[in-house]
């Protein structure tokens, strides 16, 4: 793997007039600027430790626990930094908090200390935007409008109802267009479907730039790009960081310091943006687009190219492509490879007097992604990972190719010629940031003994020496969370846990059911039925249900429903906003659900107090990527259990129960019906090291007595 490079010099800091101020004395501003805000120790040790990183140029990885208010500790710092910042988040939430909150509130209480308001943009990618070129062009009539006349994701065409409910969206986009400032689709209020958004909007491929486009110098994202390059700190999301490092790092400014928040997701992130699949719509859709362009013979050619990937996708087994493609499959790609070719020669080189530069470009896109994409699928490399997708509605069916890695992308990409700075609540696995640094693209050590505190800290809840019965609130006199994974450090990088505010081993348990048989059958056992009964009733409701299926979700919530009087949010029944609300504002309440709920629920206070996980989360061995995984680390000798399912159940399961301390005031349990976490030698400690340092039991009588006085209080 190569090795990462730092930012060719470091940063440089902002020249101002009189004293400078750091990166500290900005995080002091602006936390003093909070209604009743005070300094956090590991808030202020990452700042200073983000601080030196920017002075010398080495990476940073940061495990900051939740309520640590990494967000202040690390935009702090990046004002000391020249040009723009750029921060990158996995979720739409934690880029709505920073624009909406963190950074105006920063902004705000620095402008003193720096004699100047900072400012702050966000960049998205081009399909956010409204493309007046597309709206311009786009008609009811036209033969490639997909807005009227694409098939339905359950088969079929829009009923007349439908499409002029879809014909008065697009007549109040129209309206819009004319007074919108920015053009971005997150400003429509109310929004319009997906499918009236597509026919207005460019994706990056298709554009055929500014300066050759009518519309050029109105570009509602040309615009973003322009503001996102002034801006002191820019605000992007992991999609496109990993299409502007795959892309050769031309969409996102130039900058010297990179703030990744919610780090853990960005491999993920990565490989998505990496993935391409062939779809009989999406050729379908690329045929009827070019038609006007190419003669009758060669859109043929496209047609029966469709028709035989469909055929092909009928015939195969949903799931991983072990042996190569499948005689049908292949014949399919090599069909299209060959039509596209044919299509792309005929419609040829876009030219300064092209009657219509934009339909031609956005034709030409769509052919040459196809083209790519089966030429990818043919070569059948090493380094790639093939499947078919077949939903159980049946309403799509694809072709998939995706990078068995992306570690070395991300060695090669990320690091260059910037500073990297990666921070998460779940960064060090296992009580080691090794793995997650080497998921990242960054050369790490063999993994080092615990620290003597995180040792002490394992014995002392290996052998029950903790006697606290119930969970407690955190008051100013408790102890916060010393960060104890031991630091770790490669070329050109380290790494830092600054802890949490929160007294875990005071607010919370851990209680595994270890008396339970190992998990087997898929759905809720008898057994952990009654055991998530007993637990839920101890408390009365507040219970927060993460479960590895739909299945195992419903009939616990059944199970609930026909032996409680409780109230049980299932999700699915509703709209999952709503039923977060409810099970907020409903203090007898459970909300029940699947992956979703594990990282996106933010619950704080006594509306939450039992987080209950029906079986470890690991990855379904009919997940494609993960089964290539663990399959590739098992041919080169090693333990693909251990590699790759491991880390990922690791991942999953911290963030699970990180739902249940949110505040300082929270307290509660959390539940884990699976005995493996206590009885699995291999994996049980490493999962339990990857978690906060709740006080551990696996004594049914103490969890269910805990809950009992917490439902009293």
């Amino acid at each position: 793997m190569t090795p990462p490079r730092t930012a060719t010099g470091p940063a440089v800091p902002k020249k101002r007039r009189g004293a400078r101020p750091s990166g500290g004395d900005l995080l002091a501003a602006a936390v003093g600027a909070v209604p009743g805000g005070a300094a956090r120790p590991g808030q202020q040790q990452m700042a200073e430790a983000i601080e030196r990183s920017v002075g010398s140029g080495e990476h940073l990885l940061v495990q900051a626990g939740t309520g640590t208010g990494k967000s202040l500790a690390y935009l702090a710092p990046a004002l000391t930094v020249d040009g723009p910042v750029v921060v990158s988040t996995a979720t739409l939430a934690l880029q709505s908090q920073l624009v909406d909150h963190d950074l105006p509130r920063l902004a705000e209480a620095v402008e003193p200390l720096l004699g100047r308001r900072p400012t702050f943009a966000v960049l998205k990618g081009r399909h956010h935007y409204l493309c007046l070129a597309r709206l311009d062009s786009s008609t009811e009539e036209e033969p490639e409008d997909t807005l009227f006349d694409a098939p339905r994701p359950g088969g079929g065409t829009k009923w007349l109802g439908e499409a002029g409910r879809l014909g008065k969206q697009m007549q109040r986009l129209r309206d819009w267009a004319e007074e919108t400032a920015t053009g971005d689709r997150d400003e429509l209020d109310p929004g319009v479907d997906d499918q009236v958004w597509r026919s207005v909007s460019m994706p990056a491929r298709e554009c055929v730039g500014a300066t050759r486009c009518p519309f050029g110098q109105e570009c509602f994202a040309e615009a973003s790009r322009a503001r996102a390059r002034e801006a002191d700190i820019v605000v992007t999301n992991h999609s496109l960081l990993a299409v502007d490092m795959l892309a050769g790092r031309h969409i996102v400014p130039p900058h010297k310091l990179l703030i990744v928040d919610e780090a853990h997701e960005l491999a993920d992130r990565v490989s998505s943006a990496a993935q391409a699949e062939l779809v009989p719509e999406l050729i379908d859709r690329s045929a009827r687009r070019a038609r006007p362009l190419l003669r009758p013979e060669v859109a043929e050619r496209l047609a029966e190219a469709g028709d035989a990937l469909t055929v092909g996708l009928a015939e195969a087994p949903a799931g991983r492509l072990t042996a190569g493609l499948p005689p049908a499959l292949r014949e399919a790609c090599t069909l299209l490879d060959a039509a596209t070719r044919a299509a792309l020669e005929a419609i040829g080189e876009i030219k300064a007097d092209d009657p219509d530069p934009v339909r031609k470009q956005q034709a030409k896109a769509a052919l040459d992604e196809l083209s790519t994409t089966a030429q990818r699928l043919l070569e059948e490399a090493d380094h790639d990972v093939a499947w078919v997708e077949k939903p159980e509605n049946g309403s799509r069916r694809a072709l998939v190719v995706a990078p068995l890695s992306v570690a070395g992308t991300l060695a090669t990409h990320l690091y260059d010629e910037r500073t990297v700075v990666a921070t998460s609540a779940t960064l060090a696995l296992g009580g080691r940031f090794d793995t997650v640094a080497r998921a990242l693209g960054l050369e790490a050590p063999p993994p080092a003994p615990p620290s003597p505190a995180a040792a002490a800290l394992a014995t002392a809840a290996a052998a029950g020496r903790a006697t606290v019965p119930i969970p407690v609130a955190s008051t100013e006199g408790s102890r916060a969370t010393i960060g104890t994974v031991p630091a770790t450090e490669g070329p050109g990088w380290r790494s830092l846990d600054v802890g949490s505010p929160f007294d875990y081993a005071r607010q919370g348990i851990l209680y595994v059911a270890a008396h339970l048989p190992r998990p087997s059958v898929s759905g809720l056992p008898d057994a952990a039925g009654e055991e998530l009964l007993a637990l839920v009733e101890a408390l009365g409701g507040r219970t927060l249900g993460l479960f590895s299926s739909r299945r195992a979700a419903q009939q616990a919530a059944e199970l609930l429903r026909a032996r409680t009087d409780l109230p049980v949010l299932l999700q699915g029944e509703e709209a999952l906003p709503l039923l977060v609300r409810r099970f907020r504002e409903e203090r007898e309440s459970c909300l029940f659900g699947v992956m979703s709920l594990w990282q996106g629920v933010d619950v704080p206070g006594d509306s939450c107090q039992l987080v209950v996980i029906d079986r470890l989360p690991f990855p379904r061995p009919d997940e494609p990527l993960a089964a290539a995984r663990a399959a590739a680390v098992d041919a080169s000798g090693g333990s693909g259990f251990a590699a790759v399912s491991v880390p990922i159940a690791a991942v999953r399961l911290a963030q699970g129960v990180g739902r249940l301390i949110r505040a300082t005031g929270d307290r509660g349990v959390v539940a884990v019906l699976d005995s493996r976490l206590e009885t699995a030698r291999g994996y049980g400690p490493f999962l339990r090291r990857s978690l906060p340092p709740f006080w551990y039991t696996t004594r049914p009588d103490v969890a269910r007595g805990a809950l009992e006085r917490l439902g009293k209080g």
